[in-house]
C-alpha cells in the first residue's frame, strides 16, 4: 500500500499561522510515500511568500511532487509575469515543471496548467498530453496512474463549467487510452470527488477526480482541508482531513473506498 498526502492552495500570504505547525503533524502522523501539492503555493507570488513555502517543505521530511498554480505566477510584474513567469517558483521550489514520481505500485506525473495569458484558470496543450501519455504507457500495468494538475478536470455541482481545465476533453481522451486511474487537483478551494465517466463519456473508462480544498483563509465556505489517499490496487481510499479551531488540529471529516473492477473505479461498499 501507498499513502499519498494530497495538499492544495496552501497561500503563503493568506495562510493562518496557527494551522502550519498542526498541518505538518498532520502530515507527518500519515508518514506519506509521496507528498503532492498541486499549486497555489503563494498569493501574490512575492518572494517572501516563496520563502516561507520552501522553509515548510524543508521541514517535511518527505518524497514531494509539486505544480505551480496560477498564483505561482506574478500578477501585477507585467514584465515578469509575461517574459519570466516562473522565475520565482523555478528559484524557490523546484526548476523541474513537469515533475514525475514512480515506485513498485504507482507513477504520478505533475502537468504545469497556470498560464501568463489566462487570468486565473489553467489549459493544457498537446505537447503536455503527449508527455503524460508518454509516461503511463512506459509504466508496468499494474500500476496506479496518477495525473497532477493545478486546474481541475471535473468540478462539483454548482461551480462555473469557465472553471474546468482548458482543453480538458482533448486530453482526456488521450489520458484514458493510457490508463490513467486518478486525477489530482486544486484551484477551486471546494472539495470533491467525482468520476470522469459522468462527464466525458468515455467507454470503459471511469477514472476517479479527487480536488483537494485550501489549507489557507481564502475558504469557499469549507474549513482548511487536505486529502490523504490509500492506494493499493484495486483500491483506494480518499480520507478527508479538516481543520478544528476548537481543538487546534485538523481531524478526519470522513472517508471515501473505491474499488476497480469492470466498470472502472467505483465507490465500495
Amino acid at each position: 500500500m501507498r499513502v499519498l498526502v494530497h495538499l492544495s492552495d496552501i497561500h503563503f500570504g493568506r495562510l493562518n499561522p496557527a494551522t502550519v505547525e498542526p498541518l505538518s503533524a498532520a502530515i507527518a502522523r500519515h508518514a506519506p510515500d509521496l507528498l503532492a501539492v498541486s499549486g497555489d503555493l503563494t498569493q501574490r507570488a512575492r518572494r517572501v511568500e516563496f520563502a516561507a513555502a520552501r522553509e515548510f517543505l524543508d521541514a517535511l521530511p518527505f518524497r514531494g511532487l509539486v505544480v505551480p498554480g496560477n498564483h505561482d505566477v506574478p500578477l501585477y510584474n507585467v514584465f515578469t509575469r509575461f517574459f519570466t513567469p516562473f522565475a520565482r517558483y523555478r528559484h524557490a521550489i523546484t526548476s523541474d515543471l513537469s515533475p514525475v514520481y514512480r515506485d513498485e505500485e504507482m507513477i504520478v506525473v505533475g502537468v504545469n496548467t497556470a498560464r501568463s495569458f489566462t487570468w486565473g484558470e489553467g489549459r493544457i496543450n498537446a505537447a503536455q498530453v503527449d508527455d503524460i501519455v508518454t509516461h503511463l504507457a512506459g509504466a508496468p500495468p499494474d500500476l496506479i496512474r496518477i495525473v497532477v494538475t493545478h486546474h481541475p478536470f471535473d468540478l462539483p455541482e454548482g461551480v462555473d463549467e469557465a472553471r474546468l481545465l482548458g482543453r480538458a476533453a482533448m486530453a482526456m481522451r488521450q489520458l484514458a487510452a493510457a490508463g490513467a486511474d486518478l486525477f489530482l487537483a486544486g484551484h477551486l478551494h471546494i472539495s470533491h470527488i467525482g468520476h470522469t465517466a459522468e462527464r466525458y463519456k468515455i467507454g470503459g473508462h471511469s477514472a476517479l477526480v479527487v480536488q483537494a480544498g485550501t489549507v489557507s483563509t481564502r475558504s469557499r465556505g469549507e474549513e482548511p482541508s487536505f486529502n490523504v489517499l490509500r492506494i493499493e490496487r484495486p483500491r483506494i481510499s480518499v480520507e478527508r482531513l479538516v481543520w478544528d479551531p476548537k481543538r487546534g488540529a485538523f481531524a478526519t471529516a470522513g472517508e471515501s473506498h473505491y474499488r476497480h473492477g469492470e466498470a472502472g473505479w467505483i465507490k465500495a461498499d
